[in-house]
């Protein structure tokens, strides 16, 4: 038998040793366009980065040693051009690009897939970079080696756009990444791809979200990326990683049957078509075996099984090839991010029905050194209990986790089959209770009824008119921020204290991780509370995924970055004192959960005296942002902080305990208002006040959120670029301020207009005027960042005078402010 392999690298040259090792008899023409036929392609990131510093590393067989160890033919740098299906013929064309016919008995395709590179202007510039094989790395390589790029943009937020945003970052490249979607890594949930943008954001790398490239171009010797909305990056270097497609133009030129995601259609035995001619690997479109409908998938592993498997059917075997899930991971800087299954974004697009949870256990026993967090969340069938997806980001023992889950999901197990499983354990290694099987205890609550979750965005868009939002965590923890309107009742209160929650509303309990909002749950449901719902994943998840996107500004005349919205931690109202004049207490938090760090911390710090200092080592990844915040609320101060490896190194010097300041009549009195609303009346009684304030000469300053956004739009606004959710919010909302109504006696909007007509008639100022004083007077405007991401209204809508800030802005105002009113 004549077997011609079409291809090389993880599919042809896998099938080629496999005929060879069953069949010696077997004659094997292997063709490959390029120069090398199995390569680590997956590699090639880390080889441009430096981590495998030989480039002959990267290559797992060169074409003389697989040729003399399996006997195949193997000729590089001979492309196909042609098969034709009737003579059992393929038309090769050679590197001299001289041209000859090969005949076949069985014919396998394996061409892969080619990256995306759009027809933009520019994009041909020096300087800008696909990568998918060997010849793109070498030029790459060569291109860093001689200008020593200083900005990189990598456009595309997947697996390898990550990769290479890491190894760029290490040879010394400040990274903007790029990405149309709203998050990285599409294989995941938004919630878990919320806490890599975290980690992204500490390493200093820029996230420009929700972002299309519109043309490149060149400025001074660098290079210029320009969005459709008119905003640009500059860099030294671009790498476009913004997908690949199947590389289908010989079988569409040999009228095989392409299926309808654009890979070669192949039944179950391989085959396409024709059945002389079998295909695999990324050129190909399986079912999926979770929804039945084909699939793309772009991994060295299914590729590898593939082979082997089309190698025995080529021979004659009958082997059925069950379908990939798409199990995958990736290093994201010290991170690591993995996913098998569907995560719910697609269950949702399939029309399935099905339930998540989220919980954030250590990798192994708590009282061991190094223990490091870990965030799972599972997919599930709400009836059944059926596993359909898995995510986990962490630092440590994620891939065997994430393997376990994968096996679990091969063979349509369920959430009861990840209880059942049976890991090993010992300190260094697991926990008694292992992750996996927490994550299975979790969804049987949820399937039996014994819990019900509520989930981040329903408390994040939540009205609070009878709703109850319980905070179980310490009182410490409680002073550090919680969710906006909360009663904090702490779990270990809760019995004593039960006489104080409503039974007549809703009430979502929360903490740290969400376990001890499942115990206060489990209490409050066995006191006759009816209307209880807990926060899947807690606090951790919850801030995650509601963290705004903060851009760092290129600053060349710093080493460091600054910030957009500075964060509040190192504060330099007072000299710090040389680190070996200051006693310091070491203090290992590591492995400890919120809010485990904290409290240690705050045990520590009690029996210091002033001027005396801790430095304490933890691995919750929200430690470095609370203790920042306990030093402002109590007059500590914040020497340093260092993150990497996922550990946080956090010093801090003991100071006088803060007091209260006494507001004198001699002492400046600012005034704050919150806008939460859009009601004409509430907005006019806003700037009202804002005007007699500002009127005494006081620092007075506005912070609009959520529909107060609404009182501060442009009456004719720019066109703006958006995600149907913000087109959607621009149709449902006031365009502008001229269309607010009454919160009472609106009657369809004649209210508010009889309110204008009369206060008109009456010479009283117009709510647009009395906001044009309230500028003229230097009354500040600032507008919510995440309110504005949530409900897609952009910067270039508002009021030129307008800023735009975060929370920590707003509280900076507060703390100088001795009234502040929530309208």
């Amino acid at each position: 038998m004549k077997v011609i392999i079409i291809g090389g690298v993880a599919g042809g040259a896998t099938t080629a040793a496999r005929i060879r090792r069953v069949d010696e008899a077997a004659e094997i023409i292997l063709l490959e366009k390029g120069k090398y036929i199995s390569y680590a392609n997956c590699g090639l990131p880390y080889y441009i980065g430096g981590v495998i510093e030989e480039r002959e590393k990267l290559f797992v067989q060169t074409p003389e040693a697989f040729s003399t160890r399996f006997r195949v033919d193997v000729r590089t740098e001979n492309e196909v051009i042609f098969i034709d299906r009737k003579r059992k013929t393929v038309t090769v064309r050679r590197s001299s690009e001289d041209t000859y016919q090969e005949s076949y008995d069985k014919l396998l395709i394996s061409t892969g897939a080619s990256p995306v590179r759009p027809p933009l202007p520019g994009i041909d510039l020096n300087g800008i970079f696909t990568l998918r094989n060997v010849a793109d790395t070498d030029r790459i390589k060569e291109y860093i080696n001689t200008h020593a790029p200083r900005r990189a943009v990598v456009i595309g937020a997947g697996f390898i756009g990550l990769e290479m945003a890491e190894n760029l970052h290490a040879q010394g490249a400040k990274v903007s990444i790029v990405e149309m979607g709203n998050q990285v890594m599409a294989p995941i949930d938004f919630s878990m791809a919320s806490l890599v943008h975290q980690h992204l954001m500490e390493k200093g790398v820029n996230l420009y979200l929700e972002q299309a490239v519109a043309s490149f171009e060149r400025e001074g010797k660098g290079l210029k990326v320009i969005f459709k909305n008119g905003q640009s990056v500059p860099a030294d270097i671009v790498i476009l990683s913004i997908g690949v497609r199947p590389e289908t133009n010989l079988a569409r030129a040999a009228e095989l049957t392409i299926g309808e995601t654009g890979g070669i259609a192949v039944n179950d035995y391989l085959q396409t078509s024709d059945e002389s001619i079998y295909a695999i690997g990324d050129a190909i479109e399986f079912r999926h075996p979770i929804t039945g409908k084909p699939w793309l998938n772009y991994l060295a592993g299914p590729a590898n099984r593939q082979g082997r498997i089309v190698a025995d059917n080529i021979l004659g075997a009958k082997i059925p090839y069950e379908g990939s899930i798409g199990t995958s991971i990736a290093k994201v800087f010290d991170l690591t991010v993995a996913s098998t299954g569907l995560p719910g974004k697609r269950l949702r697009q399939a029309e399935i029905d099905y339930m998540s949870s989220t919980i954030h256990p250590a990798s192994h026993a708590g009282y061991y050194p190094n223990a490091m967090p870990m965030s799972i969340k599972i997919t599930f069938d709400k009836k059944t209990g059926r596993l359909y997806g898995g995510q986990i980001v962490g630092y440590d023992g994620v891939d065997k986790r994430i393997d376990e889950i994968a096996l679990v999901i091969k063979y349509k197990g369920t959430i009861y089959d990840l209880m059942k499983v049976e890991q090993a354990y010992a300190p260094p290694f697991s926990s008694a209770k292992d992750p996996v099987a927490l994550a299975g205890y979790v969804a049987e609550d949820i399937i039996s009824g014994r819990t019900r979750p509520a989930y981040w965005r329903e408390l994040r868009d939540i009205e609070m008119e009878n709703k109850f939002l319980l905070d179980v965590r310490t009182q410490d923890e409680f002073s550090l921020g919680t969710l906006p309107g909360a009663v904090n009742i702490p779990l270990d209160e809760l019995r004593d204290r039960i006489a104080e929650l409503p039974k007549d509303k809703m009430i979502y309990t929360f903490c740290a991780v969400g376990l001890r909002g499942y115990l206060a749950y489990r209490i409050l449901t066995q006191h006759g509370f009816e209307k209880v719902r807990n926060l899947s994943g807690g606090l951790k998840t919850y801030r995650a995924a509601t963290a705004p996107i903060i851009i760092h500004e290129e600053n060349d005349n710093e080493t460091d970055e600054t910030t957009v919205r500075q964060e509040a931690t190192v504060q330099a109202s007072k000299p710090v004192a040389p680190v070996e004049t200051a006693k310091t207490i070491r203090v290992d938090a590591c492995g400890l959960q919120c809010p485990g760090p904290i409290l240690k911390m705050k045990k520590t710090m009690d029996m210091l005296a002033s001027g005396e200092r801790v430095e304490i080592t933890a691995t919750d990844p929200g430690f470095p942002r609370d203790a920042a915040a306990w030093c402002n609320s109590t007059g500590n101060q914040l020497v340093s902080k260092e993150s990497s490896g996922g550990k946080s190194v956090i010093v801090i010097e003991k100071g006088e305990p803060k007091s209260c300041n006494i507001v004198t009549s001699c002492d400046s009195k600012g005034k704050t208002f919150i806008m939460f609303s859009d009601d004409l009346d509430k907005a006019l009684a806003t700037f009202v006040l804002a005007n007699g304030a500002a009127a005494t000469g006081q620092k007075v300053t506005i912070f609009f959120t959520f529909w107060g956004l609404n009182v501060i739009k442009k009456l004719h606004k720019p066109k703006t670029e958006k995600d149907i959710f913000g087109k959607m919010f621009g149709m449902m909302l006031p365009s502008s301020s001229g269309k607010l109504k009454l919160s009472k006696m609106s009657m369809g909007g004649i209210g508010g207009k009889m309110m204008r007509y009369i206060m008109n008639k009456k010479g009283i100022d117009s709510l647009e005027s009395l906001r044009q004083q309230a500028l003229e007077n230097g009354v500040e405007f600032i507008a919510c960042q995440m309110s504005m991401d949530v409900m897609g209204v952009k910067q270039e809508e508002l009021l030129d005078e307008v800023t735009v800030g975060g929370v920590a802005t707003y509280m900076e105002r507060a703390d100088n402010a001795n009234v502040n009113l929530f309208i």
